[in-house]
């Protein structure tokens, strides 16, 4: 009998926590399908941002990105400590996956790792500077510290629908909230990734929240994507003012 593979909506079981782990700018760029010279000027929300290094590289192109995960409250030592743990720990349970976990935009786990490594280098670069000018924010869903509609584009990338099967406290009403907070914090879009586990099968919540949010007078659509985290994982969830 073959053993059971491991689940993408699960970690590698050594703790039930959200993994400190980066992405790129480019990555970014194929998760939530941006054209990002059409954002220049704006103000761009990441929650929760990691230690990505999307907020460092997308003000260099002259946007205002700002990032906020509660783990900022923390000092850059820690961070660097729990960045690099939780990138091994990362790596090495997605390595269980063997070649189903390459996609069109890593095309191996070397790559992957070589991409997360520069995203964490990056992030530790920028972040003292990027906390004295108030592009780094400790902050946690579902309650944000900002003003209604503070940023044009609110993005949320590998939190929400990722860890709802085994941290209990992100529960249905979680999302909803954690959504609805997004949205209040947009002035012209939210997009959320990704909201399908194994076998291309939606969250269970994505129904039920598409019906609430409709109470609610949000438009909220599921958008297709040529980027795929794994050979699933094709669709973000938008909601547009």
């Amino acid at each position: 009998m073959l053993p059971a593979q491991p689940s993408l909506n699960q970690n590698d079981g050594e703790n039930n926590s959200v993994l400190f782990f980066g992405r790129t700018l480019s990555e970014y760029i194929k998760i939530f399908d941006l054209d990002l010279s059409l954002w220049k000027g704006s103000k761009i929300l990441d929650c929760a941002a990691e230690p990505a290094s999307f907020v460092a590289e997308a003000n260099k192109l002259g946007i205002h990105a700002v990032g906020c995960d509660p783990l900022y409250a923390k000092d850059l030592e820690l961070l660097i400590e729990q960045g690099r743990f939780d990138l091994e720990r990362n790596i090495k349970f997605l390595s269980g996956f063997g070649d189903s976990i390459s996609n069109n935009f890593y095309p191996s786990i070397d790559v992957r790792k070589e991409y997360t490594t520069l995203a964490l280098d990056k992030f530790i670069e920028d972040y003292p500077k990027g906390v004295e000018e108030n592009r780094y924010i400790a902050a946690e869903l579902p309650k944000l510290p900002f003003d209604t509609e503070s940023f044009d584009l609110v993005l949320s990338s590998h939190l929400l629908f990722s860890y709802s099967k085994i941290i209990n406290k992100l529960d249905y009403q979680f999302h909803l909230d954690s959504i609805l907070e997004l949205f209040r914090v947009s002035k012209r879009e939210v997009k959320i990734y990704p909201i399908q586990g194994s076998k291309n099968v939606l969250n269970e919540y994505v129904e039920n929240l598409l019906i609430d949010l409709k109470k609610q007078g949000i438009i909220a659509e599921l958008v297709p994507l040529s980027y795929k985290f794994t050979q699933e994982c094709s669709l973000i969830l938008r909601l547009n003012h």
